[in-house]
Parts: C-alpha cells; sequence; structure tokens
C-alpha cells in the first residue's frame, strides 16, 4: 500500500487550521463550552505563535518554545500554562491528522495541581439555615433550595440550570439530568430530605411541567452569570467569603467520601466517564482532606482509649 504523503505544499496559516478545527468540532456537535473554551484559549496562543505562521513551519520546538513565552507573563499560573500548551498540542495532532504537518512527539510538562478548598462546616450551616418564606426575597430562597441540591447531588451548574419540573420524578424519588459535560443523561437517586424541599419550591414557584425549574423574576430560563451574581450576595450576606458554584461539587466529593461513600458510586452520581477523573477529582482535595483525617485519627483514638483503660 502507498503511504499517504502530507500536505506540505498547502501553505496554509496557523489560523486556516484554527479555523479547520472548529469546523471540525462543529461537525462533530462537541458541546458549546467546548468551542467557547478555544475561542478564549486561542487569543492567547495567538500572542505567542502568531496566526499568519506557517503550519509547515511549526516543529518540535513549537510547543517548548510557546511554554517558554508563557512562562515570561506571571500573571499566568502553571495550571493555565498546562491549558494552554494542552490545546496548542490538540491543535497541533489534528493538523498532523489532516496531513498539514509531519508526525512528531509533543510533550507537556505537568503542572501540579491545586488543591480545591471546600465549604467549612460552620459555612455550610450558615448558607443552608433556610430563610423565612414570609420576609425573604425569591432569589434568596432560590438560592437556597439551589445549595440544598448542589450538597445532594453534586450536580454542575450547566446540568443544574437545564433542569426542567418535570424532569423531578417525585414518585420514585429521582432526578432526570438531561444535559451533561459528556452528554450522557444521569439518574440521580433524591433523599427524602431533598424531595420535600424541591415539592416546596416548585409549590411556591408554580409554572408548567416545561418550564425551567431555577428561573429569573420573570420566568425565564436563569443564566451563569445571573446565578454567580445571586450566589456571590446570598453567601456574602450569610457572612461567607468564599462564592465558587463549582467548590460545592467538591465539597459534596469530600464529604461523601469521609462519609464513606464508595469511589465507584461518586464516579457514577458525579457522572465521570471513568473511575481516573473521579480519581483524580479526589487527589485535588488531598490537602483538605488531610486536615479532616488528622481529626479522625484513629491510632490516636485507640492510645486515647487504652491509657483510659489503664487508668481505671
Amino acid at each position: 500500500m502507498k503511504r499517504m504523503k502530507m500536505n506540505v505544499s498547502c501553505g496554509k496559516t496557523f489560523k486556516d487550521g484554527y479555523e479547520d478545527y472548529i469546523l471540525d468540532m462543529k461537525s462533530r456537535n462537541l458541546r458549546d463550552g467546548t468551542l467557547l473554551h478555544y475561542e478564549q484559549s486561542i487569543k492567547q496562543i495567538y500572542k505567542r505563535v502568531p496566526p499568519d505562521t506557517l503550519i509547515s513551519d511549526m516543529n518540535e520546538k513549537t510547543v517548548p518554545e510557546f511554554i517558554i513565552k508563557l512562562r515570561d507573563n506571571p500573571e499566568i499560573n502553571d495550571v493555565s500554562l498546562g491549558t494552554y500548551a494542552r490545546d496548542l498540542k490538540t491543535l497541533l495532532r489534528f493538523f498532523m491528522r489532516s496531513g498539514y504537518l509531519r508526525k512528531f512527539d509533543i510533550e507537556i510538562p505537568k503542572a501540579d495541581k491545586q488543591p480545591i478548598e471546600t465549604y467549612t462546616d460552620d459555612e455550610l450551616r450558615a448558607l443552608l439555615e433556610k430563610p423565612n418564606l414570609k420576609k425573604c426575597t425569591f432569589p434568596e430562597y432560590r438560592c437556597w433550595v439551589i445549595i440544598n441540591l448542589f450538597l445532594s447531588s453534586g450536580i454542575r451548574q450547566n446540568s443544574l440550570l437545564n433542569i426542567q419540573i418535570k424532569d423531578i420524578d417525585f414518585d420514585n424519588s429521582i432526578l432526570y439530568v438531561n444535559t451533561t459535560k459528556n452528554r450522557k443523561p444521569l439518574i440521580i437517586p433524591m433523599n427524602e430530605d431533598m424531595l420535600k424541599i424541591l415539592k416546596e419550591y416548585v409549590e411556591q414557584r408554580g409554572g408548567h411541567a416545561d418550564d425551567w425549574l431555577f428561573c429569573t423574576w420573570f420566568g425565564t430560563k436563569l443564566d451563569k452569570r445571573s446565578l454567580y451574581q445571586a450566589m456571590y450576595e446570598y453567601n456574602h450576606n450569610r457572612g461567607v467569603e468564599k462564592t465558587g458554584i463549582h467548590r460545592f461539587r467538591h465539597t459534596f466529593a469530600k464529604k461523601w467520601v469521609l462519609m464513606g461513600g464508595s469511589v465507584v458510586s461518586l464516579q457514577k452520581v458525579l457522572g465521570h466517564s471513568s473511575l481516573n477523573i473521579t480519581e483524580n477529582y479526589l487527589n485535588m482535595l488531598t490537602s483538605d482532606l488531610k486536615r479532616d483525617l488528622d481529626e479522625i485519627n484513629i491510632i490516636r483514638s485507640l492510645k486515647q482509649e487504652k491509657i483510659r483503660m489503664k487508668r481505671r
């Protein structure tokens, strides 16, 4: 069989190749979030690899030189550096598959993952204190319900915003999550406490089965920016400085492990495609978990118990 030759004479620029890659992603119906990610990432990449660079001129030095230029900017941390470098690598690999660029190995330095600081028990108590329905505003009540759902399911923000009233099966204690990161629907069992909260919320909210569960004052779909602003105000009004919405997902995962839940079950609840992703997720909680495990010191507790027995 004849080996396919690389189309080095195509004269494509980096910008041409990037546009081909975006077109390829759209043809594969990838998530809007993925497309938006590359739209933002390419802005940083173009600052170090000009868009008029010929693809045929790229080689083994392209990524290492790109990383060196990134390190010159003190505002770009190791995590962001790794993200931009992986995005460039993905583009180069696409160019190779398309025959625009000869094949060569690309290595990306591993970035140290920063531990995620979860919400403390005191902060959770403050956030979970139910507001007075006769005095509070709808956004405050809505935030309280959302936080309860975050901590009961570990659901992602985008999944939560796309839940409709009809997705709650009160008879079978199930929440159907149809919008997920990997596009595989989730079926999440709901505990009695969460079902009670959702039932009351739906009664207060009103609306029809096809309406969005979490809406604005006017009944329209709640967007990410509005949710963040509402959660920011909610947290700060309750004396909690942390405002990260994704932090609730990490808090859920941490509590799950500390309360004896299995990692395999956690993978299914979080909707991770593989157990490795869940394990990496938990690795980012290492320092936070260590503080708790220092307090839950079985060896020390047994020693103390032995000392008390001797004193008797």
